[in-house]
This record gives C-alpha cells, sequence and structure tokens, in this order.
C-alpha cells in the first residue's frame, strides 16, 4: 500500500518527484485571459455578421429591434 502511494506521488509531481530549481509554479495571467476571450468573441461575432450579410439576412440588432416594437420579444 504504501509503494502505491509513493508511485502516486512521485508519478503526479513529475520526474524524480521534484521540479527544476529556480521554477514556481506560476499563476494565470487574467488580464491576458480576459484579453483572448475578447478577440475571440469580436471574431465570433464579425463572423456571424459577415455570414447574416452574405446569406442576405439582416443584422441581429435590426431583427431584435423590429421584434421588440412588435412586442414578440419577451
Amino acid at each position: 500500500m504504501a509503494l502505491v502511494l509513493v508511485a502516486v506521488v512521485l508519478a503526479t509531481r513529475g520526474e524524480g518527484g521534484r521540479r527544476p530549481a529556480g521554477t514556481r509554479r506560476q499563476s494565470p495571467d487574467y488580464a491576458v485571459m480576459a484579453d483572448i476571450e475578447a478577440t475571440d468573441t469580436d471574431q465570433m461575432l464579425d463572423a456571424i455578421s459577415e455570414r447574416r450579410h452574405r446569406t442576405g439576412r439582416r443584422d441581429v440588432g435590426e431583427e431584435l429591434a423590429d421584434e421588440w416594437l412588435r412586442g414578440t420579444w419577451d
């Protein structure tokens, strides 16, 4: 049982069970993650608009405004 526990600990810690000297676990860079997410969202919305334009459909905002004026949008 103890041998299995030691093997699991060594396997989860990497080679030899130790990190190389001078390395630390870094926390995620939330600013970079937010920037990537914003860029991905912008690209997705641009692609949706482009596809709607190519197929002859109106922008999403125009359709939502019409539905709101008609009272069909809850």
